[in-house]
């Protein structure tokens, strides 16, 4: 009986380290207001995603497994890491294959998918959410409260409701609208950890490059 117990154990093993992977609750998906990222970070690493000809708006800063309370992060995994050509391929989505390298060492490795089942499923995510045109038309950086990002994503999908979105600021300018979803990506409530709104009254709101 030990012998067969122990038998299992070993064959069980490598499923054992997928199955632990993939033991997460729902999806949050992270959109960076392009120009922002870049006035607080991407300027100064010269980043080719702040080149005016490049024309991003929101882009997919990530899709990350979470918890109902925190999330993985850098899961062991039995997945080969995506190619150079994977990670280039997600760049007009997400600024640069550098992030989507990244995203996948961090938050990709969690989902207990492959490297291009993630990034398939990522790029769906992505086209779940409109963006609302109102922003991409600015033509002059403006400030306002956080909350006016939220309600212009909230009418622009219908379905989506106050509790499944949250906006982030950072350092005087709005970062991000983080959506959550399940995990066949239809919208769902936020965790008490996810839904923390910028409070945000005068916070920087640049324009399209």
């Amino acid at each position: 009986m030990h012998r067969l117990f122990a038998l299992l154990c070993v064959v069980a093993s490598p499923l054992s380290v997928q199955a632990q992977t993939a033991d997460f609750d729902y999806y949050v998906m992270s959109l960076s207001w392009s120009a922002n990222w870049c006035a607080l970070e991407g300027d100064a690493r010269q980043s080719p995603q702040c080149d005016p000809s490049a024309e991003f708006g929101w882009i997919l800063h990530g899709l990350w497994p979470q918890y109902e309370r925190g999330y993985p992060a850098n899961c062991p995994t039995t997945e080969r890491p995506p190619s150079r050509s994977d990670t280039a391929a997600m760049a007009d989505i997400m600024g640069t294959p550098g992030l989507a390298w990244h995203q996948w060492r961090k938050h990709g490795v969690c989902s207990g998918l492959s490297s291009d089942a993630y990034f398939a499923l990522s790029r769906e995510a992505f086209g779940r959410i409109t963006r609302p045109e109102v922003l991409r038309a600015l033509s002059s950086t403006v400030t306002l409260p956080a909350s006016l990002i939220e309600e212009a994503f909230l009418e622009d999908n219908p379905t989506l409701e106050a509790d499944q979105i949250t906006i982030t600021c950072k350092s005087g300018y709005i970062q991000e609208a983080r959506v959550c979803l399940t995990r066949d990506l239809d919208f769902r409530d936020c965790g008490d950890d996810v839904i923390r709104d910028c409070t945000m009254t005068r916070a920087q709101f640049d324009p399209m490059r």
